[in-house]
């Protein structure tokens, strides 16, 4: 499954001392001329991401997918 996603800034981590992210909206890409879907509501839009990868895993967990299986991309805002 491929996906794409927007960030929005969030706050430091108090545990690494980095900058997270929250994600503002995620769509499952589009697929042979159809249109994307809106998945934002799978996930907690307000839980701080450390990094694009740990994004992948909780997609990856979510569909009951191999990490390997799920594809992640930046949308531009």
């Amino acid at each position: 499954m491929q996906f794409e996603f927007t960030r929005r800034r969030s706050a430091r981590s108090p545990v690494t001392d980095v900058a997270t992210f929250r994600v503002a909206r995620l769509n499952q890409a589009s697929i042979a001329g159809r249109p994307g879907t809106d998945c934002s509501h799978v996930i907690d839009r307000s839980y701080n991401y450390h990094s694009p990868r740990e994004l992948r895993w909780h997609l990856a967990e979510r569909f009951g997918l191999p990490p390997a299986d799920v594809s992640l991309r930046e949308a531009r805002a």
